[in-house]
């Protein structure tokens, strides 16, 4: 695989085994996880995405779930739920007395007003990312986001065909954020690198609808990041289906007339496209070998 593309997707998938519609057991997650990080692709591999009532229950099987030497190293992204003030207490305890990395929080929809209030008493070497509601006014919370260790949180799918936001919406807040220069991850509906139909969940019954594409999201990333990019461009790059639109070369990825070399694919990373959340390891690396990207 190319350099430029491994630039784009180092450490871009956070494992959220735990949630819909995977929905594993706290075991079975801390196990595939820990197995992830044994295999060959465990570069593409990020945070272990955990909801902050299981923190406790992660700490009790973390010893005989994972490898010695690896315990105290895991990435966690810790959820909080509205009840996030009680929850922040605890997670400061729980870090005080254990050794455990948590390196992110991820809030749900809150007003503007109140991001501004969880923004003054986080824990110290965390980022919180805050879920912005698509069909909301952005400018209230572009302003708020403005400050150190804080980002946004997209929604980009989900369970039911309504989760996922519309192409022009999506695109809309990755510029709206760049321009803003806020960072930002991704969660839901994007086990796949490309835009297609897929099933909602894993039931053979399952209805189908329009996925958005993890290689579309992280390109169109960059390319604003670099201020680069139309609101029509950008539209097109994330309703990009084929693979053999891109063009992957040692130092550098192409769609269209865009070319976004190795030093623009590790600002966006670093400074604004984190990761998105995901509760399979497995498809997305099933789906870059597909296509002969690893």
């Amino acid at each position: 695989m190319s350099l430029a593309l491994k630039q784009l997707l180092s450490s871009i998938v956070d494992y959220a085994g735990l949630f819909p519609p995977a929905q594993r057991s706290l075991p079975e997650a801390i196990a595939l996880y820990n197995q992830a990080q044994c295999a060959p692709e465990q570069w593409l591999i990020g945070r272990f995405v955990l909801p902050a009532a299981c923190l406790p229950a992660f700490l009790t099987l973390r010893p005989t779930g994972l490898k010695p030497e690896r315990a105290e190293r895991w990435p966690l992204s810790i959820i909080l739920s509205h009840n996030w003030a009680i929850e922040l207490a605890q997670i400061r305890e729980h870090a005080t007395t254990h050794s455990v990395h948590i390196s992110a929080l991820e809030m749900p929809p809150l007003p503007p007003d109140t991001v501004r209030q969880i923004g003054l008493h986080l824990p110290m070497g965390t980022t919180a990312f805050f879920e912005i509601p698509l069909n909301a006014d952005l400018d209230p919370y572009l302003t708020v986001l403005q400050q150190p260790h804080i980002a946004a949180k997209l929604r980009t799918g989900g369970i039911t065909s309504d989760a996922f936001p519309d192409s022009a919406q999506l695109a809309q807040a990755i510029l709206s954020l760049a321009k803003a220069n806020i960072p930002f991850k991704a969660t839901a509906g994007l086990h796949h690198p490309l835009r297609g139909d897929r099933r909602l969940t894993y039931n053979p019954d399952s209805a189908f609808t329009t996925m958005h594409g993890f290689l579309n999201v992280a390109m169109l990333a960059a390319a604003a990041y670099q201020q680069s990019v139309s609101l029509d461009d950008a539209i097109a790059l994330l309703e990009e289906q084929s693979i053999h639109a891109f063009g992957f070369i040692e130092t550098s990825i192409h769609w269209r007339n865009y070319a976004l070399s190795l030093a623009a694919l590790e600002r966006s990373r670093q400074q604004f496209f984190h990761s998105f959340g995901s509760c399979s390891i497995q498809e997305p690396i099933d789906d870059l070998h597909s296509l002969r990207l690893l």
